[in-house]
């Protein structure tokens, strides 16, 4: 039950990405119980496209193959799951070859790509998984012995590069964080980029709809933001006329305020007028920034930094410094030595001012700031 929306979310994904290399279909049933393979893919004698733009992605699609994405590192029992299923497909390719009276040679059946965030050393021993010593599959793609037709591919370990772009997406936390945001930023022109914007933003839209939230679910929101905030700025954009400034200012505002209201229902349950007050002042930050803000501070954190409640020149009251080391964790991940030496500086100042200087400068901009 736990992995149904990120299916659902895998296979289009996968299908758009592969589906100019060849057949792709989803949710094939295989006999026996009923099951069903998350994705088959046979590649095309003539693909309409190159696969090499796909890059270990595309190279995994040059033979016949299943996929199985994970959303959470999968258990043995799920491990074994998968390849039942490569085991049943497999048995009715051979039977459907026996009555046509042709053979099938070991290379012409699928091979298995378990795709998982990560891979717990345990779990590659006990199923005898070594990286590839004939091909350059690289760091993070582990075989299971020859005739199983196998591979865990642990999403955290590849390398970053654009080769591993398009599997690193499917990965979690800061690995597909960082994906996101580097598909955000291939020109608009990439093949691909923007039917992948609109399944990346369409997937966080639903995910926003449940009604509990898991902590779970709140990271995959938020990692996902930046995409569904540049899919609906891009697509209001082209809705107005071409070459008007007015116009493309008003698409960015447009998206980016739709994302923050959509943003405070999920977590609050409504917009109050305390809530609509400060949409305007946050709408500041850059996108990256605002997201996490979003999701990490209370509303009536939101308020305090927001919020012109506290007047120009009032400074922070009580907990002040443990309100401001929040931020700083949430804007920077941690607190050193040499930010947390700066904090009693910080609180010097007026509110308003010092919520300006933690919402805006970068860690090395404050260190110089607060450094005199």
């Amino acid at each position: 039950m736990t992995r149904q929306p990120h299916d659902q979310f895998a296979k289009q994904y996968l299908e758009e990405l592969l589906a100019p290399l060849g057949t792709v279909e989803t949710s094939r049933d295989v006999p026996s119980e009923v099951r069903q393979v998350d994705v088959c893919f046979v590649p095309a004698s003539s693909p309409s496209t190159d696969s090499s733009n796909l890059g270990l992605l595309g190279k995994m699609a040059a033979t016949a193959c299943l996929f199985e994405p994970f959303r959470n590192a999968p258990t043995v029992a799920e491990i074994h799951g998968c390849l039942l299923k490569l085991y049943s497909l497999r048995a009715e390719l051979l039977r459907k070859a026996r009555r046509e009276k042709r053979s099938v040679s070991e290379d012409e059946l699928p091979l298995l790509w378990i795709l998982s965030p990560s891979c717990s050393q345990r779990l590659l021993n006990g199923f005898g998984a070594k990286l590839s010593q004939d091909e350059n599959w690289g760091e993070g793609v582990y075989f299971l012995p020859e005739f199983l037709r196998t591979a865990l591919v642990a999403i955290n370990q590849l390398p970053v590069s654009q080769d591993t772009l398009w599997l690193r997406v499917l990965g979690k936390r800061r690995t597909q964080q960082q994906a996101i945001d580097e598909l955000i930023e291939l020109p608009k022109e990439s093949p691909l980029r923007r039917n992948i914007l609109e399944i990346l933003a369409n997937w966080r839209i639903n995910v926003g709809r449940s009604e509990r939230l898991s902590n779970a679910d709140r990271e995959l929101i938020m990692n996902l933001s930046p995409a569904y905030l540049k899919w609906r700025e891009e697509a209001v954009l082209e809705g107005r006329q071409e070459g008007r400034q007015e116009g493309r200012l008003e698409g960015r505002q447009e998206g980016q305020r739709l994302m923050v209201e959509n943003f405070l229902r999920v977590r609050f349950g409504e917009i109050n007028a305390e809530l609509e007050a400060i949409i305007a002042p946050m709408l500041q930050l850059p996108p990256e920034v605002l997201t996490r803000l979003l999701f990490s501070l209370s509303k009536q954190e939101l308020l305090l930094w927001f919020g012109e409640g506290s007047g120009r020149d009032l400074r922070l009251g009580a907990g002040g410094r443990e309100k401001v080391e929040n931020l700083l964790r949430v804007r920077f991940g941690e607190i050193d030595a040499e930010l947390a030496d700066k904090i009693a500086a910080m609180l010097q100042l007026p509110h308003q001012q010092l919520t300006s200087l933690l919402l805006t400068l970068s860690r090395e901009e404050l260190l110089e700031r607060f450094g005199r």
